[in-house]
């Protein structure tokens, strides 16, 4: 129902057809799952991408995100990786504005690569899933032109923090980094991207607002050039930007 649906119909009573329909859904919210896991999808750019506990729900700072890739561009990229691609909304949405692109979505969860497959399905987009590990040294990116991640970047001392919808229905994979080297994934994905990057190849990066400057500095004393750190809509340092 929209708005005018709602006020007409106030009084109207319910089947019992459809108050289990209402029911049945409240009764999963009132445990604190999340809205979008109970609806089975959310809009990201523009696609519908289904959600489940195997996946993080899609931020719109991710969609800024994309925003940010897709304005920088004069031109198409050839191949894209984006590594911790959970629920694939990046790579997919990438592959939507850049049809002609080879997107790789790589990630270490079976369940995740099993969701993305079924976006990409029911989006009509082809995409290679690669099941890897990124810190695992021995794991060799492929090469590409355009490398993308949001990896797990909040440190587990801020895990009592955060919602419970989140805690307790997000994947902790996902979500958590040790606190001891919360630069761990952007370190190892920065290393491997010297290789995986052509001279000239943009790596992008969605960072916690705490710790994205310190990614920035990472890349610069890593080897890339033309780094850039920038604020989300909020005003929070939150993407990073680099030069191979």
């Amino acid at each position: 129902w929209d708005a005018t649906d709602v006020m007409l119909g106030r009084e109207r009573a319910l089947s019992e057809s459809e108050l289990l329909k209402v029911y049945l859904p409240l009764k999963r919210l009132r445990t604190g799952e999340p809205l979008q896991n109970v609806l089975g999808s959310v809009d990201f750019h523009g696609l519908r991408i289904a959600v489940d506990r195997s996946v993080l729900i899609p931020r719109p700072e991710t969609e800024e995100l994309v925003d940010l890739i897709i304005r920088s561009r004069s031109q198409a990229p050839q191949r894209i990786l984006d590594v911790g691609t959970g629920s694939g909304c990046i790579a997919l949405a990438l592959k939507h504005k850049f049809p002609s692109a080879q997107v790789f979505a790589m990630d270490v969860s079976p369940a995740a690569l099993a969701t993305a497959a079924k976006n990409a399905a029911s989006n009509g987009h082809a995409i290679d899933l690669l099941q890897a590990d990124v810190l695992d040294m021995q794991t060799p990116l492929p090469t590409v032109d355009l490398l993308v991640s949001n990896p797990p970047y909040i440190p587990a001392n801020e895990e009592d923090r955060l919602e419970r919808n989140v805690r307790e229905y997000e994947p902790r994979v996902a979500l958590f980094v040790s606190d001891a080297d919360p630069l761990l994934f952007y370190r190892r994905i920065a290393e491997k991207g010297l290789v995986a990057l052509p001279s000239g190849g943009e790596l992008w990066f969605e960072g916690h607002y705490r710790y994205s400057p310190a990614v920035g500095e990472l890349l610069a004393s890593t080897g890339y050039s033309d780094v850039r750190v920038i604020n989300d809509l909020s005003g929070s340092p939150r993407f990073i930007h680099a030069i191979r």
